[in-house]
């Protein structure tokens, strides 16, 4: 697996290996906002992750996700922050971001 010293290295260089689409964290699933697309935690792989820390504030830690979805059309990155975990998301999305 490949090393960054920073998330937004991280971010480029997935962006030229083709993770060009920005997904946001749903209840139930991660969502395009550009397509509108919602896609279940059956509908997508977890490519790659990378996880970042801010030595003067481990609180600010943060994961990037490389996703791809299950049918092959989307790749995109999805960052989630330190408290991912704490919210209230379905139990089958939480197992996925693990």
């Amino acid at each position: 697996m490949k090393t960054f010293e920073t998330l937004t290295a991280a971010i480029a260089q997935l962006k030229k290996e083709g993770y060009t689409t920005d997904f946001n964290i749903r209840q139930n699933g991660i969502h395009c906002k550009v397509t509108n697309i919602l896609l279940s935690p059956k509908e997508f792989e977890i490519d790659e992750k990378y996880h970042f820390e801010d030595n003067d504030d481990p609180s600010d830690a943060v994961t990037l996700y490389a996703i791809s979805s299950v049918n092959g059309k989307m790749k995109g990155l999805l960052v989630g922050s330190y408290g991912i975990y704490q919210d209230d998301f379905t139990q089958e999305l939480l197992e996925k971001l693990k």
